[in-house]
């Protein structure tokens, strides 16, 4: 799996302009929260939702969404770490930016 950028935002303003260079011109695979992964999938552009990534429901009215163990591995991972790496394999992480 390539590059994975996790987008949530509540102004979605220039959100289909940005997730569309993020696929097209750099190759990006997109994860987003539910009413983001929405909007650009009315736009045609592909994402998975937190939800189906990590298996755990929104809560909350949608307020707790990406406080996960396999969101937060994937943002504090340290690529350069043998050990890290090991943690997100054994967890089903992946590195996220």
């Amino acid at each position: 799996m390539g590059r994975i950028a996790l987008l949530s935002t509540s102004n979605k303003q220039g959100l289909v302009e940005l997730a569309t260079a993020l696929v097209q011109e750099f190759g990006f695979t997109l994860l987003s929260s539910g009413g983001t992964a929405k909007t650009l999938q009315a736009a045609g552009i592909p994402v998975t939702t937190v939800a189906e990534y990590t298996g755990a429901a929104e809560i909350l009215g949608g307020r707790v969404k990406t406080l996960h163990p396999k969101i937060h591995g994937g943002i504090l991972a340290r690529r350069d770490r043998p050990a890290d790496e090991a943690d997100l394999q054994a967890r089903g992480s992946i590195p996220l930016i």
